[in-house]
């Protein structure tokens, strides 16, 4: 098994984190350019965020093929196709003209797009030893994060210079680059024993992570922190291009550069997990990301990009603990558990821009933020649920 800090770690490690770079830019390449995408084909926010969304839905769907795929036939052959396989739709992105085309491709890039984010940490489960995958899988989440920055920075300033076209050009070029550093970086899996791909089984397994409650709550916890935190980001775009604001694509791309602050809390989230328990530090993300979202409401940009750095701590936090926890809790099927976490994690990406939409039209940046808070008071129920699970198996073992 590979121990932390060794060659082999840091290998592996960057080759995953190459490919969550790639996987993520491509997914969140849109996102700063909304009102971009709104103004040109004349539709709603709500329509022209579906460029995003309808990407992480077909992205959170296609984990449940994926993770149980991996479990029977193994993991780096699958990562390695899909990311052919987004590099392909990239290129096709960048030639279509039309508003339903595009929505199309990005349809068919979210099934590609699940095939990293499906196997990544059960291929970490496989070959890294426990102390090495919760070192691992928060430097990993901290690549997402990275690739998201990426990806939103990217498309904030080739939209601004060379328009929709231009910018998925250039990503289809970058995402050829990443595919071939991952394939010679990444080392081949020594410890993985393949199961045969039964789908009875496969639904079996996937009915019991469902009604193992630390598992359950764990994903609904993940699913809908994203479910606000994202979504909140959507909004602000539309907040930030008109009066008093008047931002550029390109500088709404910047605005994405507050994603640093959850990089940070993702590399240090295994170290706080063994500190406070995982549970604790899901509530204390989600308690964090309320305290900044309050901070946005105060009316001038710097407060607004000090809340969005909060936030992007606190989400991070939760995410990171959360996916972890999945991982060392899951008796059997970790590849298919990791896969449910992700399902339910992008799932709430692609439904919470409608139920943030319903407050925007109601009251705009506040009445969102308001909704964002009832949600995030739930979640925080459910953290606190989940502690005392933890605390009653920690007292049964002992």
């Amino acid at each position: 098994m590979i121990a932390p800090h060794t060659p082999a770690f840091w290998r592996a490690t960057l080759a995953l984190c190459l490919g969550s770079f790639m996987v993520f830019a491509n997914l969140y390449v849109t996102q700063p350019l909304l009102p971009m995408i709104a103004e040109r084909y004349n539709v709603t926010a709500l329509q022209s965020s579906v460029s995003f969304t309808i990407a992480t839905l077909t992205l959170g769907l296609s984990l449940l093929f994926y993770g149980p795929l991996s479990d029977a036939v193994g993991r780096k052959g699958i990562m390695l196709f899909t990311m052919v396989g987004i590099t392909l739709t990239t290129s096709c992105l960048a030639l279509t003209n039309d508003y339903h085309s595009l929505l199309f491709l990005r349809a068919l890039q979210g099934f590609f797009l699940a095939g990293l984010p499906a196997i990544a940490v059960a291929y970490m489960s496989d070959e890294f030893n426990a102390d090495a995958l919760m070192i691992a899988v928060g430097i990993y989440i901290s690549g997402n994060s990275i690739g998201g920055i990426g990806g939103r920075l990217l498309g904030g300033f080739l939209g601004e210079n060379l328009g929709l076209g231009g910018t998925f050009t250039v990503m289809a070029g970058l995402s050829l680059l990443l595919t071939l550093a991952f394939f010679w970086l990444l080392p081949p899996s020594r410890h993985f024993e393949p199961k045969p791909l039964r789908p009875k089984l496969m639904l079996a397994q996937m009915g019991a992570h469902l009604v193992n409650k630390r598992l359950l709550l764990s994903y609904l916890i993940g699913g809908l922190s994203f479910f606000i935190f994202v979504n909140q980001y959507s909004y602000i775009t539309f907040v930030l291009k008109d009066s008093p604001y008047f931002l550029s694509s390109q500088y709404i791309g910047l605005l994405f550069l507050t994603y640093l602050s959850g990089t940070y809390a993702s590399a240090i989230s295994g170290k706080l997990a063994k500190r406070f328990s995982q549970p604790v530090c899901m509530m204390a993300g989600t308690i964090i990301i309320m305290l900044g979202s309050a901070v946005t409401l105060i009316p001038t940009l710097l407060a607004i990009i000090i809340g969005l750095f909060i936030n992007a701590f606190g989400f991070f936090l939760t995410h990171s603990t959360a996916s972890s926890w999945v991982s060392l809790n899951a008796q059997s099927g970790k590849a298919s558990a990791s896969s449910l976490y992700l399902t339910f994690y992008y799932i709430g990406a692609s439904t919470g821009g409608i139920y943030l939409d319903m407050f925007w039209h109601q009251g705009k940046w506040t009445a969102v933020v308001e909704g964002s808070w009832l949600m995030l008071l739930m979640i925080l129920l459910l953290g606190y649920g989940l502690h005392r699970l933890h605390g009653i198996s920690k007292q049964t073992s002992l």
